[in-house]
């Protein structure tokens, strides 16, 4: 029988008081953290103790994150950067190194499968984990121990069922994934159910994979609501280089779009149609999406790129039946 549980960080101010935590139900969780550390940190340390809890069992174990940072490292590039000698592409020291290594080795000989799904969205199993890692996040900020929770323990109890989200009336939690596909981890053959990495080669796809052409003059197969189309074109525009396509960045793009950049600087349209402009891509978590008007819609994003993350608010307006992007603002967050 599959254990599914669902692990979760969480950072005060990020760098602040942090804190980690899992969950498979009441009696069954965990939750620790630092009295100063980072998000991705958490997110990593989540994986790990759960991976190391569970290291004494034979089931498989199914990991439901909301940070596709976590899911990458564990399932992409960690082979990268053990080759490297725990180096990045550009030469510098992978972040949280030690993490990394001791996850590197928990995932030896493991049947682990891990699941993106969308955090606060009223996943259940998603909100409970977030609620005990802010819990000991919070700990931490007012300069007491965290609630370590019961840890990992066999009960009668049914666990919640994964899929379920809060009221119903909330819009579900886990997005459509494709078929799984196997990523090589050291010698763990992992499988991995997400989205695609944006960075990722076309190759690299499942062959069955498949995504709806949202730009063709055809009605899409599935019938979005507008906010879910606005988030599927966010991502789109963050996994795509300008060149590669630049009609249809130049239909997603408003005449008036401009862009504020880390450093303050402004970039404009014609600058990135017309490739003078450095590479943007990186995987992309939507934190927030709110619907301002009929024809206006606001996105809070994290993006992790290799060395760094940043988060970047964008706004959205419908023009006729085309939503584009009018604006959008990035900052450096690690």
């Amino acid at each position: 029988m599959t254990i599914t549980a669902a692990a979760d960080g969480s950072s005060l101010g990020n760098p602040g008081p942090a804190g980690w935590a899992w969950y498979v139900d009441d009696d069954c969780w965990a939750s620790g953290g630092w009295p100063h550390g980072t998000n991705n940190m958490g997110e990593l340390m989540a994986v790990l103790d759960l991976l190391r809890q569970t290291a004494h069992v034979d089931e498989p174990l199914h990991i439901l994150c909301d940070s596709q940072y976590a899911i990458n490292v564990v399932s992409k590039w960690t082979k990268g950067w053990k080759k490297k000698g725990w180096k990045k592409s550009d030469g510098k020291p992978v972040l949280n190194v030690d993490i990394v290594i001791a996850l590197d080795a928990a995932m030896q000989g493991r049947q682990v499968t891990f699941e993106w799904v969308r955090g606060h969205r009223g996943h259940v199993m998603n909100e409970a984990a977030d609620t005990r890692a802010r819990a000991a996040a919070t700990a931490y900020q007012l300069g007491t121990e965290p609630d370590p929770g019961p840890g990992f323990r066999r009960t009668g109890r049914s666990a919640p069922d994964p899929s379920a989200s809060a009221p119903a009336s909330e819009e579900p939690s886990a997005v459509t994934v494709p078929p799984a596909a196997r990523a090589e981890v050291g010698s763990l053959q992992a499988v991995m159910v997400a989205p695609p990495d944006p960075e990722a080669e076309e190759s690299e796809l499942p062959e069955d994979y498949f995504q709806p052409d949202l730009f063709s003059g055809a009605e899409p197969e599935l019938d979005l609501p507008d906010v879910d189309q606005v988030i599927e074109l966010e991502r789109w525009l963050h996994g795509t280089e300008p060149a590669d396509d630049p009609t249809q960045w130049a239909a997603l793009l408003n005449p008036g779009w401009f862009r504020v950049r880390v450093d303050g600087g402004l970039d404009h349209r014609g600058d990135v149609l017309s490739g003078v402009l450095a590479s943007d891509l990186c995987t992309l978590d939507v934190l927030e999406a709110r619907r301002l008007r009929d024809d206006e819609v606001l996105l809070l994003s994290r993006g992790t790129h290799e060395s760094h993350t940043t988060l970047r608010t964008s706004l959205w307006v419908r023009e006729g039946t085309q939503w584009q992007q009018r604006f959008e603002q990035v900052t450096r967050e690690s």
